[in-house]
């Protein structure tokens, strides 16, 4: 299709600044139905970012149909198999960040939600004593031993659905929420072994997947992400403490009474790890989990520069920020 009326219209098109055609959506197949047309459109709805989303999520598995809509697509992804580094590497930074908008992480205004709290507290041993036996100090799990304990994991969570969340102090939520998703997420990767990545578990029955109880109330992991860590509580360390089935996962449980001295030695840990952090001259290299969250640290610290420097170690001030590559590897031992 021509790009000159799209792109005079403030669509956001993606393709190679050489080739005369240009995406204009997808066409994407799944296991529900057959394929569906789906343009790249920032008025996209809530159902077409959905799809987006898998496409992006699940993008080598993605079966393209050159369906007429969609022939700039099946073109350019050849392209994209081809050189998939030259292909994103062309996309404008606007681009970028308007993608980042539409298929990331949900933006959250952070607030302290629990400033006059409860006094109650809740008892995580058992989960202690399970990641104490089963992950290693650098924070690598061993899934097959852990699978022996799945009836100690599986009482953990039940106890969680019982517990009374209104009643528990500020830090007790903080170390509750933690816990649970990092727990949630050990038997979620349990439910689908074998695995190489997290991202092998279909969509449906990861993040999204309303499984989870606490107190009564039913969670997805991005619900407990999203709604009730990021939105009610003022602390980015959480991005380093919950597990994805991929970062470094504490060999111990967090607790309320200590929680703030645990999530700093744990975010000092993280940045220890030229994984997810390293100076070279004057420049930053940090995880991408920054990027995603870009807006958490800008309000905890006015910068992401400024709330990384804290946990960085040698972090030149002023600083430049590049990104070092995300691994979605499973955090198996």
């Amino acid at each position: 299709t021509s790009n000159a009326d799209r792109l005079t219209a403030n669509q956001w098109l993606m393709g190679h600044p050489d080739c005369s055609r240009f995406v204009i959506g997808a066409t994407v197949n799944d296991d529900d139905g057959p394929g569906q047309f789906v343009p790249v459109s920032p008025e996209s709805s809530a159902a077409d970012r959905q799809i987006l989303e898998t496409i992006f999520e699940n993008f080598a598995g993605t079966t393209f149909r050159a369906d007429r809509p969609a022939v700039a697509l099946a073109r350019l992804a050849g392209m994209i198999a081809r050189q998939p580094g030259l292909f994103f590497w062309q996309i404008p930074r606007a681009a970028w960040s308007w993608l980042l908008r539409l298929l990331g992480p949900s933006k959250v205004t952070m607030a302290e939600a629990y400033t006059e709290s409860g006094e109650g507290s809740f008892d995580h041993g058992i989960f202690d004593q399970l990641l104490r036996q089963h992950v290693s100090a650098p924070g690598f799990v061993d899934y097959e031993e852990l699978a022996a304990d799945a009836h100690i994991l599986g009482t953990y969570l039940e106890s969680i659905a019982g517990v009374d969340f209104a009643a528990l102090a500020r830090d007790e939520k903080l170390a509750l929420l933690i816990n649970t998703y990092n727990a949630a997420t050990l038997q979620l990767v349990l439910d689908h072994l074998p695995l190489t990545s997290i991202k092998n578990i279909p969509t449906r029955d990861r993040w999204k997947a309303r499984r989870w109880n606490i107190g009564g109330t039913v969670f997805s992991l991005e619900e407990i992400e999203n709604n009730e860590l990021r939105s009610k509580f003022i602390d980015p360390r959480i991005h380093f403490a919950i597990n994805y089935g991929c970062p470094k996962l504490r060999c111990a449980a967090f607790t309320g009474p200590d929680i703030h001295a645990e999530l700093d030695a744990h975010t000092h840990d993280v940045h220890g790890d030229p994984r997810w952090a390293r100076v070279i001259g004057r420049r930053m290299e940090l995880t991408k989990i920054y990027r995603w969250y870009e807006g958490d640290f800008v309000q905890a610290a006015g910068s992401v520069s400024g709330w990384a420097a804290d946990y960085v170690p040698d972090a030149p001030e002023p600083a430049s920020i590049s990104w070092l590559p995300y691994g979605w590897a499973l955090n198996a031992a």
